[in-house]
């Protein structure tokens, strides 16, 4: 079952409690973090599942000794201390999704080596968990060796940042001048960025207005556009120029998912066909369990593939105005938890098996989707393209087949220009996870003489990974760059979705002309050379 009954008091049912399974809380625990203090030992815990809420901290137990509430303290940010007993139903302690606590115990030191862990809680919604690990003491490093500075009670505090800023100039000889100046709250950047010591500055153009007939992003909008290489925001702000004499470019968003795939191992293969039929149908448990990590994440279908005694499970989930990767990570982890405790025969798992290609061009994301998959689209008037670009259709549509067979040649995995300039120079701009790039700048362009001897012409991005809400997209410079969309916070993913789409096709048009043309070299010479 993915939820349990919870057992009746005072002859009263109680609300079911979600299955918590073993596997998935021990994520709660940071590995590494035991280490002796002055008057004892001191864990750490972060809250990586979803927001609750502590309602008990009952027992710790230490390689079988059991040590009670009154000789824990409870560390929590900002240098908040609270005794464990403090912690009840009538006085809970809000443990929100992300937050970390340092659990102080004072019962002696500990020796070097491997122990046991079992912490005895209460939280809302899941009641009475145990959870059960093992981890060695952290001892301290030999002498000499050399550490980047921190501070444990607030690292990007001014005085933190100045210390890495210090120890980088005397580490290496050169101290930083523009890397140490910015204009926002170091502490902006907590859950982005560890050993916060500056910013890369990376110049910013803005090309536009594109006019989007889109289905959520309609009208004209600038576009930032952060780059080092020149002729780039001049190409894409022609391309644009292009597209809206040519009455805006139409964008559609034809599917949203994102993916993690596990595989199961079993000792042959008839176990694991047996394996794919059970899960279908065990999907409602399966559903349930992914789906009570999140508020958001929803389990639409999980695909399988079999290979010798492997079965390979491709989960996919919608993820709201979130990337999703780890959103998607911890609900598939809970699915693969009841699995492995309701189905007999599995040798082992990995949460991962490189079939949902994370940050990696592949075949399957071409055809299955991950992120977004959009479609931009236009056709462009003759005297349109001629007058912008002085290349004919008919250039472009030829050229367009040659590429093919150039792309066949290559190996390549799309058949689309420069795709990837458009959405690294936005994914920098606005927050987004640059490492997409690598999947996400795929594209698939097809071409087509009109019978007016106009250009018909379409990019479609198959995974296109954007966020309008969490990750980087709430930095002060990003959260400005995608507010000039109007495309920062819940509601705008698949606005930013269409924009991105629309400006990599303007990107393909204007590169596309340039090189039909003739005028590829000649431009970068004009623009793109620092001399």
């Amino acid at each position: 079952m993915s939820v349990l009954d919870a057992p009746a008091k005072g002859g009263e049912a109680l609300a079911p409690r979600v299955f918590v399974p073993a596997m998935l809380l021990r994520q709660l625990y940071t590995f590494g973090s035991l280490r002796n203090t002055g008057d004892g030992f001191e864990l750490a815990l972060k809250n990586r599942l979803r927001d609750v809420e502590l309602t008990l901290v009952a027992t710790l137990r230490i390689d079988g000794r059991e040590i009670g509430p009154d000789r824990l303290t409870l560390h929590l940010a900002g240098g908040e201390e609270l005794p464990a007993r403090d912690v009840s139903e009538l006085h809970p302690l809000p443990f929100p999704l992300g937050a970390a606590v340092t659990v102080e115990v004072e019962n002696g030191a500990l020796d070097e080596g491997k122990h046991e862990i079992e912490l005895s809680f209460a939280c809302e919604p899941f009641g009475d968990l145990t959870l059960a690990v093992e981890d060695a003491l952290s001892v301290r490093d030999a002498p000499g060796r050399v550490h980047i500075p921190r501070d444990p009670a607030d690292d990007y505090g001014p005085a933190a940042v100045l210390a890495r800023q210090r120890f980088a100039a005397e580490f290496s000889g050169h101290p930083f001048d523009h890397v140490a100046k910015f204009s926002f709250d170091a502490h902006a950047a907590v859950g982005n960025c560890e050993h916060f010591t500056g910013v890369a500055q990376v110049p910013l153009g803005i090309a536009g207005p594109l006019h989007v007939d889109g289905e959520h992003a309609q009208g004209e909008f600038l576009i930032p556009l952060a780059t080092s290489e020149g002729t780039l925001v001049a190409s894409y702000n022609r391309g644009m120029q292009v597209l809206n004499e040519s009455g805006g470019v139409k964008c559609t968003v034809e599917a949203d998912a994102m993916q993690r795939a596990p595989v199961f191992v079993f000792d042959d293969a008839r176990r694991a066909r047996e394996f794919t039929g059970w899960v279908g149908a065990s999907m409602d448990q399966i559903r349930a369990a992914a789906e009570s990590t999140s508020s958001v994440a929803r389990l639409v279908h999980v695909e399988t593939y079999l290979a010798s005694k492997f079965a390979y499970l491709r989960f996919n989930f919608t993820t709201g105005d979130a990337a999703g990767q780890n959103m998607v990570s911890r609900a598939t982890c809970a699915a693969c938890a009841w699995i492995a405790e309701h189905f007999r025969g599995i040798r082992r798992f990995y949460l991962e098996a490189n079939l949902a290609t994370d940050k990696k061009a592949s075949h399957v994301n071409l055809m299955r989707t991950r992120g977004k998959r959009v479609t931009a689209e236009v056709t462009i008037p003759r005297e349109v393209l001629i007058a912008r670009t002085r290349a004919e259709p008919e250039a472009l549509v030829y050229h367009y087949g040659i590429a093919n067979v150039g792309a066949m040649l290559a190996g390549a995995n799309n058949n689309g220009l420069h795709a990837a300039n458009a959405v690294t120079a936005m994914f920098i701009a606005c927050g987004q996870d640059v490492a997409n790039v690598a999947e996400s700048s795929a594209g698939i362009v097809y071409t087509e003489l009109t019978p007016e001897r106009d250009l018909y012409i379409s990019l479609t991005l198959p995974s296109l990974i954007v966020a309008t809400h969490g990750g980087g997209t709430g930095l002060p410079t990003q959260r400005e760059c995608l507010e000039l969309m109007g495309c920062w916070g819940k509601g705008k993913v698949n606005k930013l979705a269409e924009i991105v789409a629309g400006v990599a096709l303007a990107g393909e048009v204007s590169l596309a002309a340039a090189i039909s043309a003739q005028e590829w070299v000649s431009s970068h010479e004009r623009y793109g050379r620092h001399r």
